[in-house]
């Protein structure tokens, strides 16, 4: 499971019949502050996310089939929810919260 912001969209008028109506999003790893990874993924929308959301992803094919409650198959990565912000455990060396930007 990762943290990502939704960064583009992918049309493709021929899929496998596993994807037939699903959308698929292009998905850039994030750190919890939002800062970029650098590492892009395509995933399955199942929680009408867009471009710039901030979103939980699935990243593991039984859990994925669970998502999507289908047999194991083609689909890997599954977006599972957009958030609203992330918050941490206190930083040891100061004490105080750290709260990432969703």
């Amino acid at each position: 499971m990762f943290l990502g912001r939704v960064v583009g969209e992918l049309n493709a008028t021929l899929k496998h019949p596993a994807l037939l109506g699903r959308r698929l999003l292009w998905v850039e790893r994030v750190d919890p502050a939002g800062g970029s990874l650098g590492r892009r993924t395509l995933a399955v929308d199942t929680v009408d996310a867009g471009v710039g959301d901030p979103v939980l992803v699935v990243d593991e094919g039984n859990g994925a089939a669970q998502v999507l409650r289908a047999p194991r198959g083609p689909v890997r990565t599954v977006i599972v929810g957009v958030l609203d912000t992330v918050d941490l455990e206190p930083d040891p060396s100061t004490g105080t919260a750290r709260r990432g930007a969703a």
